[in-house]
């Protein structure tokens, strides 16, 4: 066991309550100094609740919280930060107009004489991404970034002040394994250095790799504090759900048809070289390798978001370039982007607007919605893919991810598509809400569908493909069968076009 017997950081008997809902019921938590402590827990269970505490966004309505000897009954953000503590949250809070050193010391930038010292902002954040081990131009601006890239800005940002707690909400979500492995390093680093890490993530693989000890919250109780080697993956589950799970993956039957719907012959484009693939009705098709492999990049091909500039595709037997993506969508090609909050939904609006968004015009007959036929639609949908919300009124924004996420495969399953392109499907939700995405998915190609699934999640990429595409620097490298999935096998082709794992480019 990694850290000390002294506890850096205690939740005494802290209830949180907000008008009809219990976030936090009389939970007691203690963090001990130098040690990797995860939280693991539904979406929903607190766990956010308790990040908020700690950083003084949220005041308990009763109880307290120690921070190395203190004892506080509210914090303010200011005395969270005076007393060491840091988040690295799963949402960004970047200025996409801005570079990525400006990003890092945003709010407290590096004075001279009173003058903002950019030379020496730049400099501080290039000598922090070095000690990530991590190679960009500090000077870039974020809008330019992938969104594996804004994570590693975010986590960037937390070392520019003494840290002694550093929270860690999903920082793995949007990273690869070869970036998982530098960010597990740096872990190490801070752990040995006497740094308490509080890691809280739905891959629950790396809560056994990284972890000391784990605690599980569900509906806003403590369940327990155990040391993680004893637990087995099923049990940490089981534990979370209140129930005995099944497996995570689900079971399929039948096999895939041999029939082509999809054809990509040495496509080029923005950040893609050279990329060749078929998608076969009725299977699910992953895309793997590093961030910044071009995998997104080639969708958006496909998509029409960015423009072709090479190659060839052919779609349902006919040769087929998507002017916009409208015109993909009218053809029966669909995606549901990487970033649900910010590219698939409307957040200020409801489930049921952003359900019916893309079929209005279906609904529509000389200029007039039929609501009846929307209401159709919207509630279909709802009770199919099992979305939890009070109602189809409900704004999207007060939904959990997995949910959201939901929404965002509700609206455009309701146009029928023949290709369902998933990008990062279940990034940052919990374990039972992945295994009801996975549970559409087989679903889908059960139902002759098709399914392109990007996804850095090694674990999902081969739990879930039926064959495995790999793209590296952007251009595919290898295809794999089931027959040769391994870890080892996607990843050799991930880097081929490297000498060393420290030559890899980040763009």
């Amino acid at each position: 066991m990694t850290g000390s017997e002294e506890n850096i950081l205690e939740f005494n008997d802290v209830v949180k309550s907000y008008p009809g809902v219990m976030a936090l019921s009389h939970v007691s938590l203690a963090f001990r100094k130098g040690e990797v402590h995860a939280i693991v827990g539904e979406n929903g269970a607190g766990k956010s609740t308790l990040i908020k505490m700690t950083t003084g966004a949220v005041i308990p309505t009763s109880g307290s919280i120690t921070i190395d000897g203190e004892r506080f009954t509210r914090l303010s953000p200011a005395k969270a930060r005076e007393k060491g503590v840091a988040v690295i949250y799963q949402e960004f809070n970047l200025v996409n107009e801005l570079s990525i050193a400006e990003n890092i010391f945003l709010g407290d930038p590096i004075a001279l004489h009173g003058f903002i010292n950019k030379k020496a902002m730049v400099k501080k954040s290039q000598e922090i991404f070095d000690m990530l081990g991590i190679n960009v131009n500090v000077m870039s601006q974020v809008k330019d970034l992938t969104t594996g890239y804004k994570q590693l800005v975010e986590i960037a940002k937390a070392f520019t002040h003494d840290v002694k707690i550093l929270i860690m909400d999903e920082p793995s979500a949007s990273l690869t394994t070869n970036e998982v492995d530098t960010l597990f390093s740096i872990i190490h680093k801070l752990e040995s250095k006497g740094v308490t890490v509080v890691y809280i993530s739905h891959r629950l693989e790396e809560i056994f790799e990284i972890s000391d000890r784990v605690s599980v919250l569900r509906d806003g109780h403590m369940i327990g504090t155990y040391p993680t080697a004893s637990k087995t993956k099923d049990q940490l589950i089981s534990l979370m759900v209140g129930r005995q799970f099944s497996e995570q993956f689900p079971d399929r039957s039948g096999s895939t048809e041999e029939e082509v719907v999809l054809r990509a012959e040495h496509l080029s484009g923005p950040k893609v070289k050279d990329a060749s693939f078929t998608l076969r009705k009725g299977e699910i098709l992953g895309f793997g390798g590093l961030v910044g492999a071009g995998r997104t990049e080639t969708v958006q091909l496909i998509c029409g978001i960015n423009r072709l500039t090479g190659g060839k595709i052919t779609y349902k037997g006919k040769d087929f370039v998507a002017r916009d993506p409208l015109d993909a969508i009218n053809k029966g090609i669909v995606m549901a982007p990487e970033d649900r909050k910010e590219q698939g939904l409307m957040l200020h609006m409801s489930v049921g607007e952003n359900i019916a968004f893309p079929s209005y015009h279906v609904c529509s007959k000389l200029g007039f919605i039929n609501f009846s036929r929307t209401n159709q639609i919207i509630r279909k949908y709802i009770e199919s893919l099992s979305i939890k919300t009070p109602s189809q009124e409900q704004l999207v924004r007060n939904l959990s991810g997995g949910n959201q996420q939901k929404i965002v495969l509700a609206k455009w399953l309701a146009r029928d598509p023949e290709v369902i392109i998933l990008d990062e499907p279940t990034r940052g939700i919990d374990v039972a809400a992945k295994a009801e995405i996975y549970e559409i998915m087989v679903k889908l190609v059960e139902s002759g569908k098709s399914v392109i699934m990007i996804s850095s999640d090694m674990e999902e990429l081969l739990g879930m493909s039926d064959r495995i595409v790999v793209f590296c620097e952007g251009k595919v490298t290898g295809e794999l069968k089931k027959s040769e999935f391994s870890q080892e096998s996607v990843l050799s082709l991930a880097s081929v076009n490297n000498s060393t794992e420290k030559e890899h480019k980040y763009e």
